[in-house]
C-alpha cells in the first residue's frame, strides 16, 4: 500500500492542495527511485521542503528515457506521446486505471455537469489509429458512460458528423464534441453550422497537418464557421493523469488536485505561482505512482486566481501532440 489515500485526493479543496502535495511529495521521495537521484542531485533535502516552492519538478523528458514510477508494478494501462519516427515518445506507467478514471471523470463533471446529460462526439483522427493515446482513452470512457446511443467516434466522415450534428440541435440535444485541432479546422473549412447546444472542445495537436495559426486565429474560425459564441479547450498530456479546461479564450482552470506554477526560463529553481509569465511546472496529485510534480516544455502566464494561458513551446523542445502555438 502507498499511505496515500488516492479517493481523498479528489475530494480535496484547492486550500488544502499543499499539504497533500507536500506529503505525496515525501512519499514520492521514498518510493521514485529516479525522482529521488534527482532530488539528491539537486542537494534538495526532504526534511528542508516545507512549501510547494521547494518542492523539485522533475524534467518531463526522463519519461522518454526512464519508467518513471514509485516501486515497481505491473501498470494496467500504458500511455505513448505521438511523435514522428525522428523522436522518442513519453511513456507513462500507470498502475490503476481507476485512478485516470476517477480523475478525468471527476473534473470533467465539477466543471460541466454529469457526462450522461451529453452526446459526446469524439473528432480524432490519427489519435485514433495509435493504440496507447491517454486522450483516446479518456473519450472512449466518456462515450460509454453517457449513455447515450448517438454518442461515438468519427475518423473522417464529415458528412455523417454534420448531418449528426444538425439532427441533436434540432433536439436540443446537449452534445459535446471534442477534437483534436486539426480535425476540427478540417471539418469546419467544409462546413458552416449553427450549433447553440454543442460544446466545441479542441485537445491541441497540430502536428504539421496544417500551416501553424495562433490560437486566437484558431478559435476566431472555428466560431465563424460553426456558429458557437465560444470555444473550449482541454489542457493535458501523456505525462499527466488530470486535465484543465478553458470556458473559452485560452484560459484554463485546473480542478483541486491540480496546480500550476511558472519558473524563470534562466533559472529553473525560481518559482511563481501567480501573476507571473515563464516555463510552467504542475502540480498534478494523481501521478500518484509516477511523479506528480513535473517541469513541462510549455511557456505559461499565471493570473492571480490561478488560471492560467498556455503562450507557446520553449525552442528547443520536441514537437508535441498537445502543443497549439499561440503567439
Amino acid at each position: 500500500m502507498s499511505g496515500i489515500n488516492t479517493a481523498a485526493l479528489f475530494t480535496l479543496q484547492q486550500q488544502d492542495i499543499e499539504a497533500a502535495a507536500l506529503e505525496l511529495f515525501h512519499y514520492q521521495y521514498r518510493e521514485n527511485d529516479l525522482y529521488r537521484a534527482y532530488t539528491d542531485a539537486l542537494r534538495r533535502k526532504p526534511a528542508d521542503v516545507r512549501s510547494l516552492l521547494q518542492i523539485p519538478f522533475l524534467p518531463i523528458q526522463f519519461f522518454k528515457t526512464h519508467a518513471v514510477t514509485c516501486g515497481q508494478f505491473t501498470p494496467e494501462l500504458i500511455f505513448e506521446s505521438s511523435g514522428t519516427t525522428q523522436t522518442i515518445n513519453s511513456r507513462h506507467l500507470v498502475k490503476e486505471a481507476a485512478v485516470y478514471e476517477q480523475s478525468f471523470l471527476t473534473a470533467f463533471e465539477q466543471f460541466y455537469g454529469p457526462v450522461s446529460d451529453f452526446v459526446v462526439l469524439g473528432l480524432l483522427p490519427s489519435y485514433l489509429e495509435r493504440k496507447h493515446s491517454s486522450l483516446v482513452y479518456m473519450v472512449q470512457d466518456m462515450v460509454k458512460r453517457s449513455g447515450h446511443a448517438a454518442s461515438g467516434f468519427y475518423l473522417y466522415e464529415h458528412d455523417k458528423l454534420a448531418a449528426h450534428l444538425q439532427e441533436l440541435e434540432a433536439r436540443q440535444q446537449k452534445t459535446l464534441l471534442i477534437g483534436v485541432t486539426f480535425g476540427l479546422l478540417d471539418f469546419a473549412e467544409h462546413y458552416n453550422l449553427e450549433l447553440k447546444n454543442t460544446i466545441v472542445m479542441e485537445t491541441g495537436g497540430m502536428k504539421g497537418r496544417r500551416e501553424e495559426w495562433t490560437r486566437q486565429q484558431v478559435h476566431q474560425y472555428l466560431k465563424d464557421r460553426l456558429g458557437c459564441t465560444h470555444i473550449h479547450a482541454e489542457y493535458g498530456m501523456t505525462e499527466l493523469l488530470s486535465q484543465a479546461y478553458s470556458f473559452g479564450d485560452g484560459i484554463f482552470t485546473t480542478p483541486p488536485w491540480m496546480k500550476v506554477l511558472v519558473r524563470d526560463e534562466s533559472d529553473p529553481f525560481q518559482l511563481s505561482v501567480a501573476n507571473a509569465s515563464g516555463v510552467i511546472n504542475v502540480i498534478d496529485l494523481a501521478n500518484v505512482y509516477s511523479c506528480a510534480f513535473i517541469a513541462t516544455e510549455d511557456i505559461g502566464k499565471i493570473k492571480a486566481d490561478g488560471a492560467f494561458e498556455v503562450l507557446g513551446r520553449l525552442d528547443n523542445s520536441a514537437l508535441r501532440g498537445c502543443s497549439l502555438m499561440v503567439s
